[in-house]
């Protein structure tokens, strides 16, 4: 067995690979290396345990070269986790220790490696993420029925509001991009492109992503894009406008989604990725979901500290609140350029 740096001739090969592993996910498609690449400007070192001609293990690394953060990798950044994915934990071990020399040959101030399980090696890890999921039943009406009579209520008294849902694919990005920029502003949260979607779309295909909105006068109030892998349905992204929570439409979002997810052969949806011990986790487990523990790992240059790249750094709140004070397009204007440096 060999440690090789596949380039686009593996592609279905790596397709077929991650379809088949159970270790694998949606996010280790060929497809975001494409995506990432075209869109963002970052490369995906992707390398992969070989046999011969026949994959044993994958493990993509995207280098996030930026002058706002230097020159990080990450498996997998922009979604919800990566890492490795082999056949046996021997597997996993040459690859990690193939990854530990891709960032020290590519001069990475460290690699994260965002893990859905415990992985070999002398690799520092957080555990501040879990992710969580909804069992699906052939019948959405088994869902509801095993849903608390308060949180049925919350649901119907949304649904009393005049929310209306519609399911499709490109043709609504347009609501779904305007219904983000609003949300993700009002959390501080720097918007990609517009065409970055599109191209995630076009990358997965129709087989593999749909979009929700939910409508109230016509008006776009809630969306969500959703993924599909291997029976599972993906949570990617979602947001919701200010003057709608009130009228609790993020119950309507969630029940038509895992509704329309059930109806159409799911039998999981994954709702993302959310920090322990926190609202959104605790707004989740509402729709019965249970959680599973993340792991994220990092390859460090000798001596160097866990890195602190994220919302609850103190020095990154003045940044999160001047952005929430940002027009909605500045923030379309500006935020591709500040997303794409925030793995």
């Amino acid at each position: 067995m060999t440690i090789i740096e596949c380039d686009a001739s593996w592609r279905s090969r790596w397709d077929a690979y991650a379809e088949a592993c159970p270790h694998a996910s949606l996010y280790h498609l060929w497809a975001w290396n494409d995506v990432n690449l075209e869109v963002l400007g970052h490369r995906t070192i992707a390398l992969a345990a070989v046999d011969g001609d026949t994959i044993r293990g994958i493990f993509p690394i995207v280098q996030v070269r930026t002058r706002l953060f230097g020159n990080i990798g990450c498996s997998m950044p922009f979604v919800n986790f990566g890492g490795p994915a082999s056949d046996a934990v021997e597997i996993d071990e040459a690859l990690l220790g193939e990854g530990a020399r891709v960032t020290a040959r590519e001069e990475m101030d460290y690699v994260e490696i965002r893990s859905v399980r415990t992985l070999p090696g002398p690799y520092p890890s957080l555990q501040h993420k879990i992710s969580l999921t909804v069992d699906l039943p052939a019948d959405p009406e088994t869902m509801w029925t095993k849903f608390k009579s308060s949180h049925r209520q919350d649901i119907r008294k949304a649904e009393k509001e005049g929310f209306v849902a519609r399911h499709g694919g490109p043709e609504l990005l347009d609501d779904f991009y305007r219904v983000l920029s609003e949300s993700w502003r009002d959390l501080g949260t720097p918007i990609y492109s517009k065409r970055y979607f599109e191209r995630v779309m076009a990358a997965l295909g129709d087989a593999r992503s749909w979009i929700t909105v939910i409508y109230r006068d016509g008006e776009p109030a809630a969306a969500q894009m959703s993924g599909r892998f291997g029976g599972t349905a993906e949570g990617m992204w979602l947001g919701m406008r200010e003057q709608f929570r009130r009228q609790y439409v993020g119950y309507v979002l969630y029940w038509e989604i895992l509704k329309w997810a059930s109806e159409h052969g799911h039998r999981k949806y994954h709702l993302g990725r959310s920090s322990a011990d926190s609202g959104a986790e605790a707004f989740k487990k509402k729709w019965n979901a249970y959680a599973m523990q993340l792991y994220w790992y990092y390859v460090l240059k000798a001596g160097r500290p866990l890195p602190q790249l994220n919302v609850k750094n103190p020095k990154y709140q003045l940044a999160i609140q001047v952005w929430r004070e940002m027009p909605i397009r500045w923030t379309q204007i500006l935020g591709p350029m500040v997303a794409r440096c925030i793995p």
